[in-house]
């Protein structure tokens, strides 16, 4: 897994406005967790934490902080504006040598699916899984392959075997499939659609008539 360095300041917090103005000139607020330390709120610019989100693989980071020795984590939670889709608040997470973490790593399919020749449609349902490992051994990614895969076939969680990692997602979990196209019957003509009454599911207060026949 590639290292990346992350330059980053530390912040006031408590403070709205300080945090407002802080995105306006292009930086995004963050808290920085681990076992061994107290959470810290530093900011990071936002063209520079950009590519760490925006990515379809897993990075090692190496975050700086002035005074403090390089920390290495991994980006474990991002906030986005729902309007704008704009980073608004990030978490990073520090790694201990020794001890295992639990990681989303994103999903890269490989091969075509001989299903699609014969007319289905591949699906994926899983773009990331989660995985824990130890930290020298999170993947970029995690390849499935899916060459062979017939209509009807699906590649699941338990499928996956890699040697120092474990999937906690649920093994029957489905990641990729092929699928029967959707086919919509289309009407016979002449044909006419069957007009049924509707069930009558209970009865109100009897009217004149029936009480009568009584």
């Amino acid at each position: 897994m590639k290292k990346i360095v992350l330059s980053a300041s530390k912040r006031m917090t408590g403070n709205k406005s300080l945090i407002n103005q802080a995105r306006k000139s292009g930086k995004i607020p963050g808290v920085f967790y681990s076992v061994h330390h107290e959470p810290m709120s530093i900011e990071v610019a936002e063209n520079i934490l950009n590519p760490l989100v925006f990515t379809a693989k897993t990075h090692l980071i190496g975050l700086e902080l002035e005074g403090k020795e390089e920390s290495e984590c991994i980006l474990k939670d991002v906030q986005f504006d729902p309007v704008t889709d704009r980073v608004i608040h990030f978490d990073l997470i520090g790694l201990t040598k020794g001890e295992t973490i639990e990681v989303e790593v994103p999903v890269k399919i490989i091969g075509s699916a001989i299903g699609i020749k014969d007319g289905g449609i591949l699906q994926q349902v899983l773009h990331k899984v989660q995985v824990e490992c130890l930290p020298k051994d999170i993947p970029d990614h995690i390849e499935v392959e899916v060459t062979n895969l017939k209509i009807g076939a699906s590649v699941h969680i338990k499928d996956l075997q890699l040697e120092a990692i474990k999937f906690t997602n649920l093994p029957d979990s489905v990641i990729v499939s092929v699928t029967h196209p959707k086919v919509e019957k289309e009407p016979v003509a002449g044909e006419t659609a069957e007009i049924t009454e509707p069930e009558v599911i209970g009865k109100g207060k009897p009217s004149e008539e029936e009480e009568k026949e009584k």
